[in-house]
């Protein structure tokens, strides 16, 4: 599940960049993102168990928490982030991520860590930066980028962790469905409805590069940001979590990146050198040594 969640995020990375170039703004972006999945999730469950919507005092501190600080920020700053950085720099920065759950688990939750977690986050976060090429020199970083996906490394670190905390005693999709709605209710107050740029979303945009000839309403393509790009990636991940530890599940997820890579390769004609190709095979055996970890 956190694999082919990771794979979906991946795929997601570059249906984003193209409603970005369409002129949609990264908060606007991902305003439609919290409600649509918010209503799609809030839906299934009024129709299949409405009981699970059911929310209890002691889980509120918690769930807003999760929506605005997790699910609200990890999104805009990731969007953010790839607006001022080549887009597999800004995930190598975000997937420290997993290091810093494994820090936390290790020394505020006083968890036994294996040596061969540690060693297997050394591995992801070199293939990372092999496929990102970071060792080939001459990349010049925007500071404001690097903060942007650095904050949501600690975003992302923060919305593992308390969904871990959380699933326990609530469904992955009741979780999902309260957490994009707090998420939701912020971006309204952040940038008002009423506001909204309605032609930007009827618009016809170019699918870019090798699909340029291909042009499709912004619409569609959150749609699909929504359906495939959100609501199954997160219920795949928050899933994930009643199986693994939070550790394990955020080096598996470090698949987004090689997945990324390929899917831009293929649409938008960006060049998959010896060294990410190297680093795909790393990262591949991190998640590997990370899984005999038991």
């Amino acid at each position: 599940m956190a694999a082919s969640a990771a794979v979906l995020w991946g795929v997601n990375g570059t249906v984003s960049k193209v409603i970005l170039a369409s002129g949609l703004s990264s908060e606007r972006l991902a305003q439609v993102r919290s409600l649509g999945a918010a209503a799609g999730l809030v839906a299934i469950l009024v129709v299949v168990a409405p009981r699970r919507l059911r929310l209890t005092r002691r889980e509120l501190p918690y769930l807003l928490v999760f929506g605005i600080c997790g699910l609200a920020f990890v999104q805009w700053l990731y969007f953010l982030a790839i607006h001022r950085l080549a887009i597999g720099i800004a995930l190598l920065i975000e997937y420290l991520a997993p290091l810093l759950v494994a820090l936390w688990a290790r020394f505020a939750y006083h968890e036994p860590v294996r040596r061969r977690i540690w060693l297997a986050l050394a591995f992801a976060l070199a293939g990372l930066a092999l496929i990102v090429n970071l060792f080939g020199g001459g990349t010049s970083l925007s500071t404001a980028g690097v903060l942007f996906a650095l904050g949501g490394a600690f975003a992302y670190a923060l919305y593992v962790l308390l969904a871990e905390h959380v699933v326990g005693g609530r469904d992955a999709v009741s979780l999902l469905a309260w957490g994009f709605l707090f998420a939701s209710v912020f971006w309204a107050m952040l940038v008002p409805w009423w506001s909204f740029p309605v032609h930007a979303v009827t618009a016809r945009t170019s699918l870019l590069a090798h699909l340029s000839s291909w042009h499709l309403p912004v619409w569609a393509l959150a749609a699909w940001m929504i359906a495939l790009g959100t609501i199954a990636p997160f219920f795949l991940l928050v899933s994930a979590l009643r199986h693994l530890s939070a550790t394990r599940v955020g080096i598996v997820a470090m698949l987004e990146p090689v997945a990324g890579a390929l899917v831009a390769w293929a649409w938008l004609g960006e060049a998959l050198g010896t060294l990410q190709l190297v680093g795909a095979g790393v990262v591949l055996a991190a998640i590997a040594l990370a899984q005999t970890a038991r």
